[in-house]
């Protein structure tokens, strides 16, 4: 694309050449990966900046630079207020606008955002639609699979993968937003259709300065949905009403609201609740009438997450026989309460739970079910909010005959610091461990398990990894649950 054509989505800028005789082949915000012909677009990171590695992408064949302070370089410059911004503008002309041509779903909250993301592929698929879902485990389109470094990517990467998805024909996109990509721009041109709030409880507070500074960030989805109206594309906010935030999330949008809940009326209800261990049965109650719904997923916090998917399906258009039928079929989420079967007679469960509410809901859950005694292993992880740490320990021993604190992902934190955290406000003579080692704790919980206890192994879920220091190594708490039961059955 010419420069001077992509550059007309900025308003305002310096330059010190002239950009209608350039032409750009890629836009690039990382030095080590720009070509002959790139633009290169300096972002003062929260580890580097940007702007220190102009020099390697002139070397690597930058074709201009985009700064935002006037910079030394061999090619053209164009200096701006806000480098972050600018991208984002330029990579939705630079992919014409591609989420404007997709039906665009995204979810925010504490917990169950992977989960409804995942419910509503299952719902999607079953209405015949090609999905793909952008989230915390993987960036999905179709069938095929991509590795993601944030729950949300960056602004560049979003836009080059709406395109993708254009030209793989797909026609249904759901997507995880976090806090830290609304509040970092990182969603800036995104034309989100439905925006689903699922929660919020205690999480991320080493970044938000407190809880009102978390929900109004969370709040920043929903004033993004537009102020303007068409029926021929109308957008919904889907909130959970039982939830003290909904009040602020409602007030945060000038677009349709639609609400779903348990214990107080909404337009979207679970009734008559039966839950066991083997699921989930209720009756859905929605604006456009009432269905029987029989779920393997299990506990209310999957109930949340059926009628948070449920009542963005129904904005949708997708009948109820099909969402029936969709909750019907879908078994689980990779990571969240996944059970570990390797032919052993007690229950092994690993959940991505890693925040106080999380946590509560379920070891909630896990009660509800156990025949005997109840295990949990968790831990907290480093760099990252302190003040949880305690809680997180208060809960573990407020609902399991036996905690073991262990590591998370200590990062380049001590680990046995972080433990020391969760552990200082407890009594001695309280049942619990302290084993840093993650896969001892592990395999120490196996090898004192009888029939029927249930051990809940929470805090990484789908993770493949423990990242100590600056290093990741390999770790699958799935795996090393079933090495510790083939073990112990020996």
């Amino acid at each position: 694309m010419n420069l001077a054509e992509l550059i007309s989505a900025l308003p305002f800028y310096e330059t010190n050449a002239r950009l209608d005789q350039i032409e750009i082949s890629n836009i690039v915000m990382d030095s080590r990966a720009v070509k002959p012909g790139n633009l290169f677009v300096c972002i003062n990171g929260y580890t580097v900046d940007g702007h220190d590695f102009i020099v390697q992408a002139v070397q690597n064949g930058a074709q201009a630079i985009i700064a935002e302070r006037p910079v030394e370089a061999e090619v053209p410059t164009i200096v701006v207020p806000d480098t972050q911004r600018a991208l984002s503008m330029i990579a939705v002309k630079f992919y014409h606008n591609p989420s404007t041509k997709l039906p665009l779903i995204g979810i925010t909250g504490t917990n169950g955002k992977t989960t409804v993301t995942y419910i509503l592929e299952k719902i999607f698929n079953e209405f015949k639609r090609k999905t793909a879902v952008i989230g915390t485990i993987q960036m999905k389109i179709g069938s095929e699979t991509y590795p993601v470094t944030n729950t949300t990517p960056d602004a560049l990467l979003l836009q080059q993968s709406f395109k993708k998805m254009l030209d793989k024909g797909v026609n249904q996109v759901m997507m995880e937003v976090s806090s830290h990509a609304l509040v970092q721009g990182r969603v800036y041109g995104c034309d989100y259709d439905i925006a689903i709030f699922t929660n919020l409880s205690q999480d991320h507070l080493d970044f938000h300065k407190d809880l009102d500074d978390y929900l109004r960030a969370k709040s920043l989805l929903f004033a993004q949905l537009g102020n303007t109206y068409s029926e021929e594309n109308q957008k919904y906010a889907v909130i959970n009403q039982d939830d003290d935030a909904s009040t602020l999330l409602k007030s945060s949008t000038a677009q349709h609201v639609i609400t779903y809940g348990v214990k107080h009326a909404s337009q979207v209800m679970a009734n008559n609740i039966t839950l066991g261990s083997g699921g989930t049965t209720f009756q859905l109650q929605t604006p456009i009438g009432e269905i029987m719904i029989q779920s393997k997923l299990i506990g209310m916090f999957n109930v949340y997450n059926m009628l948070a998917a449920s009542a963005a399906a129904v904005c949708s258009n997708v009948p109820l026989s099909v969402i029936q039928a969709a909750l019907a079929k879908i078994s689980g989420v990779d990571g969240r309460f996944e059970p570990v079967d390797a032919g052993q007679s007690f229950a092994v469960i690993v959940d991505y739970a890693h925040t106080p509410d999380s946590l509560d809901n379920v070891l909630q859950t896990v009660k509800e079910f156990a025949e005997n005694n109840v295990f949990v292993i968790v831990g907290c992880g480093g760099d990252r909010d302190r003040s949880k740490r305690p809680i997180m320990a208060e809960i573990a021993l407020k609902y399991a005959d036996q905690a073991i604190f262990t590591s998370d992902n200590p990062r380049t934190e001590n680990p046995q610091a972080i433990l020391d955290d969760m552990t200082n406000g407890l009594h001695q003579d309280e049942n619990y461990q302290v084993i840093v080692d993650r896969k001892e704790a592990i395999h120490v919980a196996v090898s004192q398990a009888k029939a029927g206890d249930v051990i809940l192994i929470a805090g990484k879920g789908h993770e493949t990894y423990q990242q100590v220091g600056n290093t990741k190594y390999d770790f699958d708490d799935r795996e090393v649950a079933k090495e510790a039961i083939q073990i112990k059955e020996k």
